[in-house]
Order: structure tokens, then sequence, then C-alpha cells
């Protein structure tokens, strides 16, 4: 059903300069400093029936809106940068994979994905609450690989890349324009340190992503809006090639017998100096699925319960 908006125009909000246009009908509303997490950077899709906003960002919610009057929230993935706007935007309809469905349905579901425990679990909710406007919406309706969205002279259609969250998922947008959401091209590197994330899927989006052809490629964080195919697949090549970076780093410090909490204390993922509620469970889980590559591969043993060696 359609959103009413005719009596709420508090969510129209003139972006200026920071929104970006790319075609007559897309734009991007560019996040503060280009989209630095925890902020983001949304995608704005203007139908002649409808109008779509894609990962609605803490700089929407503290903008109070967006520029133009919103009938449906498209959620690339159940991260708490990507959503801050589903409570914003109370009227419109949510779309997300239906793979992550649960991690907008409720506060619980949503620490399910992370895998987060005890204290941290505990400290995290709160942050997310409080600081990414979360609000559970048990409307959510979850869409598949290919979904299309009709708006009336333009159509979204739905890439489920998998890896980052089950349901990562990009967005084509007509033949112009594809938002990649965290395949970010960032010198971080890929992200897949949650309970839910997986790296085996994630190179394998990584791969299929290779084949988009798209005049602007858009990312959520950082990079932003990238205009070409050759420079997009030169950032992709970049980003994928991290994955490889840090599996011979864990490889090198797997010369002598280490456990995971020991690989996670040394950090291969963040810097040492940095402190948030999700970091060493994030640390853990990345040693954990670059170990099980090791011992798949026959680069590592289990020389006792729980130590682990380079061969």
């Amino acid at each position: 059903m359609k959103a009413e908006w005719g009596q709420d125009e508090r969510v129209l909000v003139d972006w200026g300069k920071d929104e970006r246009k790319l075609t007559d009908r897309v734009s991007v509303l560019v996040g503060n400093d280009n989209g630095k997490y925890p902020t983001g950077n949304t995608l704005i899709v203007r139908g002649e029936s409808e109008c779509f906003v894609v990962d609605p960002s803490v700089d929407v919610v503290a903008r109070g809106g967006a520029p133009v009057r919103v009938d449906a929230v498209l959620n690339s993935h159940a991260h708490e940068d990507h959503i801050p706007g589903n409570k914003l935007f109370e009227s419109a309809r949510v779309h997300i994979h239906e793979d992550d469905v649960s991690g907008i349905t409720s506060l619980e579901g949503l620490m399910d994905i992370y895998g987060l425990q005890g204290e941290a679990r505990e400290g995290f909710k709160k942050v997310v609450v409080e600081e990414f406007n979360f609000a559970p919406r048990p409307d959510a309706e979850g869409f598949q690989h290919g979904a299309v969205f009709d708006l009336g002279g333009i159509e979204i259609e739905a890439v489920h890349l998998p890896g980052h969250t089950r349901g990562h998922s990009g967005f084509r947008v007509a033949h112009d324009v594809f938002f990649l959401s965290d395949i970010d091209l960032t010198g971080f590197g890929p992200y897949y340190g949650d309970a839910w994330s997986d790296l085996e899927d994630f190179e394998e989006s990584l791969r299929r992503v290779r084949d988009e052809d798209a005049r602007y490629y858009v990312t959520y964080h950082h990079k932003g809006i990238i205009e070409g195919r050759p420079a997009f697949l030169e950032m992709l090549d970049a980003f994928t090639e991290v994955i490889g970076r840090r599996h011979e780093a864990m490889l090198e410090f797997l010369a002598e017998p280490h456990t995971i909490e020991e690989m996670a204390e040394h950090r291969f993922i963040y810097r040492p100096h940095v402190e948030n509620h999700f970091a060493e469970s994030v640390e853990r889980r990345s040693a954990d699925l670059h170990v099980q590559r090791m011992l798949e591969r026959g680069e590592a043993n289990e020389v006792e319960t729980g130590r682990y060696q380079r061969i």
C-alpha cells in the first residue's frame, strides 16, 4: 500500500550541494566526510508513481528527512548504519532481502546477526538505539535475488551479494547506476567479521559484481560516487586483494602455535588503538574463517586442541 504523506511535510528537506544528481531520476545524499562511518551515502530514486530511499543514513535522520516524499525504504542489509531512517520514514514500506529481515524486525534479531554476547551485546544495543535511531519494523517485507521494484518510468533490481551479511544486496537502477552498499572499495577491505558473515560468499560476490556494467557505481562509505567501469574495476581489484594480504599475515603469525584468541588480540582487521563494542568479536570471527581456510588448504595444522601452526 502506498504511503500517505500529505500531512507530513517535515520530511521534505533540501539537501542543497550535498545532493549529487547522477541522472534526472537518481541522486545521492552524500554523508558527512563522503559517507565515512557512522554515516553513509544514501541513494534517492524518483519514479513517476513512487520515490524510494536506499539505506537512509544517520545524516538523513539528523537533517530530518529527504528531498522527496518517501514511499518506500530499501535496505541493502541489516547493519546499524544502513537503517537509521527506517524509524524516520515510519509511514513508508520497508524492503530488505529475506535473509536479513530479522535484523530490522527486532533489536535482538540485529544483535544475532553480529553474534555479540554478554556486555558487548548489551552495550552495542544501547549504541544502536541511541546513536543510530533503531526502532523495529515488524512490517518489513523480504525480497529475493532478482526482485524488481517498478517506481513508474524507472526500475530498481535487487542483486544478492552475500558475505558481509547473509542478505547483503546491491541494486541496479535502470542501466545507469549500481549501488554497491558495503562492497565499499575502501583500503580497509572486505568486512566479514559477523556471525552471519561468510568469507567464501563474500569472495563469490566480489567475482559476481565484476560483471556489473554501469555509468556510476555508488558505495555507501568513503568512495561514494565512482564514474566509469575502468575506475570501478581498479578499485574492486585493490579491495579484493586485502583478503589475500590478511591471509598471508595470519599465516606468518602462525609460524609459532597460536589460538584464535591470540590471533584476535594481535589484531589483523582493526588497528590496536581502535576500541568499540564489536572489535574483539570481529577479530575472532575473521581469524576463525581464515584458519578454517588454512586447514582446508593444508596450510596449517591444529597442533594441539585450539592451537594452530603453519605447515
